[in-house]
């Protein structure tokens, strides 16, 4: 029962913790744009550039045989 005494106080602690960063995090912008970052991770493309062969010539390098 003693236990109370402590966990009562560190739960309200806690509840004031979360509400003040969701706050911060509404104040800073945090939930402006809830779907953009979705489409910008499918839409990004990761395959590297490949430079072209002529401009590779060019540069007194040998092409990568694996390209």
């Amino acid at each position: 029962m003693e236990i109370l005494y402590l966990l009562i106080p560190l739960s309200v602690v806690l509840v004031f913790l979360i509400g003040i960063a969701f706050w911060w995090s509404l104040r800073n912008g945090q939930f402006e744009d809830m779907e953009g970052p979705g489409y910008r991770v499918l839409m990004d493309d990761d395959r590297a550039q490949k430079k072209p062969a002529q401009k590779v010539a060019d540069e007194g390098q040998e092409p990568a045989a694996n390209e």
